[in-house]
């Protein structure tokens, strides 16, 4: 058996194809769990941003405007106007307040990808051990210096 044919019948250059193809695969892979990890974990991150939108679209827009309404109602029941203004104040910042917690604890939520990590670290190990195939030294000349092959070149 020649040094070319080894693996039964495959030659050098059918591992080589065989070998690429395979990390490409696991390449791909390892794209493909990364996806249906964050996939999941974006959709939270999600939720939770467009809930700390609406806490702060509430405090800046709603909250002049519905305040105004809402005092002049407490104050219609006998409260003094500044009284009713205050209570309404924090009736609103204690609604921001609970929509602000809300969105940390979606965002608290949100995890690493922990399994493509782990695989792609995995991947890294085994990649480092693996050894490129020696290459033979070029021969020297008779004077000690290293052969030069001779490269021809086309004219286009």
């Amino acid at each position: 058996m020649s040094a070319v044919e080894q693996d039964g019948n495959r030659s050098l250059g059918q591992l080589v194809a065989e070998a690429t193809t395979e990390l490409s695969a696991l390449v791909h892979d390892e794209i493909a769990l990364a996806k249906a990890e964050l996939r999941q974990d974006v959709k939270r991150a999600g939720i939770g941003g467009g809930a700390i939108t609406a806490a702060g679209i509430l405090a800046l827009f709603a909250l002049p405007v519905l305040s105004f309404a809402a005092a002049y109602g407490i104050h219609n029941l006998g409260l003094g106007l500044a009284w009713s203004f205050l209570i309404v104040g924090c009736a609103y910042l204690l609604l921001a307040a609970l929509l602000g917690l809300f969105a940390v604890a979606k965002f608290k939520k949100v995890k690493k990808p922990e399994r493509s990590m782990a695989s792609a670290r995995q991947s890294a190990a085994v990649l480092q051990k693996a050894k490129p195939h020696p290459r033979p030294a070029p021969a020297a000349a008779p004077d000690g210096a290293p052969e030069r092959k001779s490269v021809t070149r086309s004219a286009v």
